[in-house]
Parts: C-alpha cells; sequence; structure tokens
C-alpha cells in the first residue's frame, strides 16, 4: 500500500512514555503512506485534575490558539493536537443520555480533525481506530472515511472503566467498521462474533534496537549483584501482574536477584516485594535504555495474572526478550501458545520457579540463535504487510 492517507486515532498520545502498538504501527505505514496520528482530546476532568501537568498544559494552549495542534514529525507523518475539549461523561449512567453527549464529543473531535485534513490536503483517506471506542464511536460516520478500520490489541472491556458503557458499545463500533484487526488469535475470534471481516495480523517488534543494543556500560542498579539476574521489563501493574507469584518464587529463591524494570502501581509500590532483599525496582526507563537493562538478564519472565485483561493480551515483551536471545518463563495463556517452542510455560506459581532453574541450567548458544530467529519473524514490517492484505481485501469487496 502507498501513497495513501491514513488518520490514526487510539487511546495512547504521541507524547507517551510507554511503548505503543499505534505509534509503531504509525511509523511503518509512514514509510510509504502520509499519516495523520491524532491525539485524543483533553476531557474537562483530566484538565481540572492535572491542570499543573506539563502535557495538560500544551494541550490547553492549542485549544486557546497561543500554540499550533498539528504537528510534523517526520516526512509522511503527522501528529494532531485536537484543538477542543471534550466533556467527562463516562460517569452517566442513562444510555440515552450518554450517546447524546459521546455523539457532542465525537463531533468537537471530528470538527478538529477536519480542520487539520484541510491544511494537509488530505481527500480521500483510510480511519485506523486503536480501541478507542468512546471517542471515535461516531467517527466513521462524521469523517466518511474510504475504508474504516477498528483495531483490538486488548480486551478492554475487563477494565471497569470501559466496561460501563463499552460492553454494549464496542460490540456496535466492531461491526459497523468495515474491517477489523487484532494482534491476537483470541482477539480475532472475538472481533469475528461480530463481523466477519476481521484478520490476525500479528504483532511487531523492533528488533533491531534490541538485536544491536550497546551493553558496554553496566546500570548501576547491577553494580553489587553477585547471583543471576532474573529481570521484568514493562510496568508493574497489579491487573496484569501476580504479585503473589513474584513474591513466592523471589522469597523461595534466596540465591537469584530479581530486577524489574517499570513503573509500579499502587498495589506493587505497597507490595510485600519491597520487604525482600533480593528484589530491585528500578523505576521507569527511557525506551532506549531497556535493551541494555535486559541484557544482565539471566532470565527473563513474565509473571501474567490469568484474567480477561491478559487471556487475549499479546505479550509484546517476549519478542523483545527473544530478539536478545534471552531464556523466558512466562505464565501459560491461550496467547502465549504460539511461543511453546521457544518460551518455558508455566502453570502455576511452583513450576514457575522451577523452570527458572530450568531457563538457567539448559540455556546454550544454539538456543540463543534460535529464539533471535524466531523474533525477527514478528517485525513491524511484518506486522504492516499483514496489514496491508486486509485492507486491500476489503477495498476490493467494498468497490465490487
Amino acid at each position: 500500500m502507498i501513497n495513501r492517507n491514513v488518520i490514526i486515532i487510539g487511546q495512547q498520545p504521541w507524547d507517551t512514555e510507554i511503548g505503543s502498538n499505534c505509534k509503531n504501527i504509525a511509523l511503518e505505514l509512514s514509510k510509504n503512506n502520509t499519516v495523520l496520528y491524532v491525539n485524543s482530546p483533553l476531557d474537562r476532568i483530566t484538565r481540572y485534575k492535572d491542570h499543573d501537568n506539563l502535557k495538560v498544559k500544551k494541550r490547553l494552549r492549542v485549544i486557546e490558539g497561543k500554540e499550533k495542534g498539528l504537528i510534523k514529525i517526520k516526512d509522511n507523518l503527522w501528529n494532531l493536537y485536537p484543538d477542543c475539549m471534550v466533556e467527562s461523561i463516562n460517569w452517566i449512567a442513562n444510555p440515552s443520555i450518554f450517546n447524546y453527549l459521546n455523539k457532542r464529543n465525537n463531533k468537537k473531535f471530528s470538527n478538529s480533525i477536519k480542520r487539520a485534513l484541510e491544511e494537509l490536503g488530505f481527500k480521500d483517506f483510510l480511519l485506523f481506530n486503536d480501541n478507542e471506542l468512546l471517542k471515535g464511536f461516531y467517527l466513521k460516520d462524521l469523517l466518511h472515511p474510504s475504508l474504516s478500520i477498528y483495531y483490538s490489541r486488548d480486551y478492554i472491556l475487563a477494565v471497569d472503566y470501559w466496561k460501563k458503557h463499552g460492553k454494549r458499545l464496542e460490540p456496535l463500533i466492531i461491526a459497523q467498521n468495515d474491517l477489523c484487526l487484532a494482534n491476537s488469535l483470541y482477539l480475532t475470534d472475538y472481533c469475528k462474533s461480530y463481523n466477519e471481516n476481521s484478520y490476525y495480523v500479528g504483532q511487531g517488534c523492533d528488533i533491531e534496537m534490541f538485536k544491536n543494543a550497546d551493553v558496554s556500560d553496566k546500570p548501576k542498579e547491577f553494580a553489587n549483584i553477585s547471583t543471576p539476574v532474573v529481570g521484568y521489563v514493562g510496568a508493574l501493574n497489579s491487573i496484569r501482574l501476580d504479585i503473589s507469584l513474584l513474591y513466592h518464587i523471589a522469597n523461595e529463591r534466596k540465591d537469584l536477584t530479581f530486577v524489574l524494570v517499570g513503573p509500579e502501581d499502587d498495589d506493587f509500590a505497597f507490595s510485600n516485594l519491597h520487604d525482600l532483599e533480593n528484589v530491585i525496582f528500578t523505576g521507569i526507563k527511557k525506551p532506549e535504555e531497556l535493551p541494555l537493562y535486559m541484557s544482565f538478564f539471566d532470565v527473563c519472565i513474565n509473571p501474567q495474572l490469568v484474567n480477561m485483561v491478559t487471556i487475549g493480551n499479546y505479550p509484546r515483551k517476549v519478542d523483545e526478550y527473544l530478539a536478545m536471545g534471552k531464556p523466558i518463563v512466562a505464565t501459560q495463556t491461550r496467547a502465549m501458545e504460539i511461543f511453546s517452542s521457544y518460551v518455558y510455560l508455566a502453570e502455576n506459581k511452583e513450576s514457575f520457579a522451577l523452570l527458572i532453574q530450568r531457563a538457567i541450567d539448559e540455556n546454550t548458544e544454539e538456543l540463543q540463535v534460535a529464539r533471535r530467529a524466531f523474533a525477527s519473524s514478528h517485525s513491524w514490517e511484518n506486522c504492516a504487510n499483514e496489514i496491508y492484505k486486509a485492507i486491500f481485501k476489503s477495498l476490493k469487496t467494498k468497490e465490487s
């Protein structure tokens, strides 16, 4: 697919500090197409709760006309800070009142996007919606894209915030879009139950970033470690990760050091993991620093809880671990089945602890090469090619 115009909307803004599927897809699509990446509009509650936040201040300057909202990131890629504020309406229980106000929010949002489209000269475009089921619910009808795409990368209805209205709205937005894409087989099946034109496109990973990491400088957190290191990289979020499992294996294996790299939610911050001397929390690190930390892990782990949030979630970090050739132990879920030949999958906390030792003992150069090769098949280029195939099929069907 070349020389097409693509609008991308989603839950994660361009200025997010964490990794983002949507941003990586935007970068890949912009190699051959012109992409407008649209941040979600500022809502009123966020404006008052986080008024001192620099990102909120930036959005307010755009809304007040003091700063330009359309920014060029690089050739063929633009980022839009919407020049509107929307109302915070998720608390409203009545569906009719919610729908009325949500459509009004969508109209404000779409008008802001239309102004950017006029400035960029977009006439014919694709609309790619990354799980934004509320603020993007009416955008297909308001913007009139040549093809509308809904991208499912998380089962967001497992989260209370999205469940409130999403249980009613997500099946509708999946059904009304021309095409649905998903990054896991579980989510593909879920989308297909509402829209037959749903495809599995896999997941990408910035392979080169992890294959060619500069590991010359040991991070300060490793200075006094004399044991093998078991490591995790990513947000330490109790809705996704099993704190009790982590405590069990760290408490049982005092001969190992557990290094957890990423921001903690309140449950992690006040957990008994902080009482263990062989558990180190590094806090959040820049994305470009993560390969350096991983390079000093003897075993990488993904200790997920098995719930509706995680069961269909594609574990992007596993590809990153594999790209560095690392042995991995992870909780067994359906999404992990495609990794079963390269990752040790644990059914419970007892087997998780045993598999960590097995991963250390069995690690060889041959296995490291195989892991890297498998991870290389999960590039963003390959993911984009699958997206292109699905778009091409849908456009042909729509035109015929």
